[in-house]
């Protein structure tokens, strides 16, 4: 899947977007807490409950730049688009862009997609190839990443894209720039990344961790 596609108007929605089927999910409340090791082990809480730049993490683990394969950038106008419900908090018109995070080398190491407002991406995405996290820090952009739901959960398209079985650890999550939400963004992860980060669960032995 590596076509760019782009309509005019939401009359006919372009292809899908992969969300995950979820296993489990939890909301704010779960975030705030924290998970079990035994369901999510410390190094992927860090990952995925942590408000600081994924993109920046994957560098440091990896050693390698991360770059981006834009596979979608579509007008949807006011279409929800099976998003979560924060959709609503982006004002439409809106365009809904999906990627994939790789190392320069080519390993998968994550999917995305976010929703924009149409009138505005050009502002922020002003190199489309570029992370959303480079590309704000390039225009000195104050941000604050706001978790608001995680998965753990099924995708066939996602299982085919990282070439590895799930299921997968998944997140959303709101950016807000000055007082108002800029974009929503809905993240998935390779499990190619316990690699760097090691087992996504933590076994029980003797009844300890």
């Amino acid at each position: 899947m590596t076509a760019i596609f782009t309509l005019t108007s939401n009359s006919a929605l372009p292809i899908a977007w992969h969300r995950l089927t979820p296993v489990w999910q939890g909301d704010e409340d779960v975030i705030q807490k924290s998970l079990p090791h035994t369901q999510l082990a410390p190094a992927w809480q860090l990952l995925l409950l942590g408000d600081g730049s994924p993109t920046r993490h994957l560098e440091l683990l990896t050693g390698e730049p991360t770059e981006v394969d834009v596979i979608d950038m579509s007008l949807i106008g006011t279409d929800l688009d099976d998003a979560p419900d924060l959709i609503q908090a982006v004002p439409g018109p809106r365009l809904r862009r999906q990627v994939w995070l790789r190392t320069a080398s080519g390993q998968r190491l994550a999917y995305a997609t976010s929703w924009w407002e149409a009138s505005h991406v050009d502002e922020y995405l002003q190199n489309r190839s570029l992370p959303i996290w480079a590309s704000l820090a390039r225009l000195r952009t104050e941000l604050y990443r706001d978790v608001r739901g995680i998965y753990y959960g099924n995708s066939a398209a996602l299982e085919s894209g990282f070439d590895v079985p799930g299921p997968f650890w998944g997140r959303h999550y709101l950016f807000w720039h000055h007082g108002q939400p800029l974009t929503l963004i809905y993240e998935v992860f390779s499990p190619y990344l316990t690699k760097y980060l090691g087992p996504m669960h933590l076994s029980v032995t003797n009844g300890k961790v």
